[in-house]
């Protein structure tokens, strides 16, 4: 039987990035992520809803996340669901926590921090980091489109 393990959030950093290497040099950075929900109770008052989610980022989209994401900044992630365990040192209990390995990641936002992108258009706005060959380019927000980005050749 099929089965997909994919993962796609738009959402804002929680934190600064912390980054960290491997004994081999590979670099590692570890992300908080905040995307909220709205939606009308039944009794029509308008709700807001957060969610919070621990993201792994590997090599080049650790650096580039250490170097660029702030807490604030919003951000595109593309990646899978990993379930980690450990026993609690203190209580000796095993403990589980399900988190998202980034694949790939879209800078979002201006370059000089957090806030939302609507102001701005253009390729300098958005920054995109694929983590596969295979795997194409992030789609932007939706937010814009620049007819001039397009590559189609007709």
């Amino acid at each position: 039987m099929a089965s997909v393990n994919k993962v796609i959030l738009i959402g804002n950093c929680t934190r600064d990035p912390e980054v960290r290497y491997t004994p081999k040099g590979t670099a590692v950075a570890d992300i908080g992520m905040a995307m909220n929900r709205y939606y009308s109770s039944d009794g029509g008052d308008r709700r807001e809803e957060t969610t919070f989610v621990d993201v792994t980022l590997w090599g080049r989209q650790a650096e580039v996340a250490g170097e660029y994401l702030k807490k604030g900044r919003p951000v595109y992630i593309e990646g899978r669901l990993q379930m980690d365990s450990w026993d609690d040192k203190n209580t000796g209990q095993k403990r589980t926590k399900l988190k998202v390995v980034g694949e790939s990641m879209q800078l979002l936002g201006s370059r000089d921090g957090g806030g939302s992108n609507a102001g701005n258009s253009g390729p300098s706005s958005d920054s995109s980091f694929n983590q596969s060959s295979n795997q194409s380019s992030a789609p932007n927000d939706g937010a814009q489109f620049d007819a001039e980005d397009d590559d189609i050749p007709f």
